[in-house]
């Protein structure tokens, strides 16, 4: 029996299980106490006899093992959260080891064994909600440098420089979150139609950053989830897009939306304490 736990910056969900297989399960607010989290997560998996911990967390976070601060939350804007030893509270806790990626890891992990990208060698999981982000599984491994690609800042500079992001301004995240579509729109996406012609900026966007994911992954399948990033109303601009840009020059990739729906991280990060 294995532990997975994902801890978003709304919600954290704490399931038990084997071979990505969820047994039993938890959910209830992050909060801006990493101490009582970690408490809640502990009262939880103690009804269980589990072996190891895989934990998928919101960023940014460290997730090199040689660094100092392996396993800590950094420069986080949520309250309580900066500096926070995540993975070293829960392996004290849990007192099992406890294996960390990011949220978006956990879910690539999870779309390429179990979901959409079930027998696809590579797969990038991309997220477009709150912020954009992205897991790379390369042969079924995430593939990382000394931390984790932030394909959401990438410079999308044929757009413009203005943007949302705080720190570059009309990146892929500051141009395609759904904070951008709302400064566009003055109005959430979540009301906004599919049959929208706003959708076609919105898929413009997206298109340009995957064309630079796919000239730099080039993976069998893209999976894209999140608030934005699941609409109807993008997905079905995106393959023509994409096709466009891409010029035959590199294979398209399938688009697909997250075939393990909101489990998706949970189910990753069971994995990840498996393969441990």
């Amino acid at each position: 029996m294995f532990a997975g736990i994902e801890t978003g910056g709304t919600k954290t969900v704490c399931a038990v299980g084997s071979d990505g297989r969820i047994e039993a399960r938890a959910q209830f607010p992050t909060g801006t106490d990493p101490a009582a989290l970690v408490v809640r997560c502990a009262e939880f998996f103690a009804q269980y006899q589990v072996t190891a911990a895989g934990l998928g967390t919101f960023g940014p976070c460290d997730t090199d093992p040689e660094s100092p601060t392996y396993g800590q939350i950094l420069a986080t804007p949520k309250p309580g959260w900066p500096g926070a030893d995540i993975r070293g509270l829960l392996e004290q806790s849990l007192n099992v080891p406890v294996s960390i990626t990011t949220d978006v890891g956990a879910a690539a992990l999870g779309e390429a064994a179990l979901g959409a990208g079930r027998g696809a060698r590579d797969v990038v999981y991309l997220t477009i909600g709150t912020g954009v982000g992205a897991g790379i599984a390369l042969d079924g491994r995430l593939s990382h440098g000394a931390q984790y690609a932030e394909l959401g800042h990438m410079l999308l500079p044929q757009f413009g420089p203005d943007g949302v992001c705080t720190y570059h301004g009309g990146c892929f995240e500051g141009l395609a979150s759904g904070p951008a579509m709302n400064a566009r729109l003055g109005f959430p996406a979540s009301e906004l139609p599919d049959d929208d012609p706003a959708w076609d900026f919105e898929a413009q966007v997206v298109a340009a950053g995957l064309h630079n994911i796919v000239c730099a992954t080039v993976p069998e399948v893209l999976v894209i989830g999140g608030g934005v990033g699941s609409r109807a109303g993008l997905h079905s601009r995106l393959p023509r897009l994409l096709r466009t840009s891409l010029a035959g020059y590199l294979p398209v990739p399938d688009v697909r939306t997250p075939g393990l729906g909101a489990d998706s991280g949970v189910v990753g990060a069971l994995l990840l304490a498996e393969s441990s």
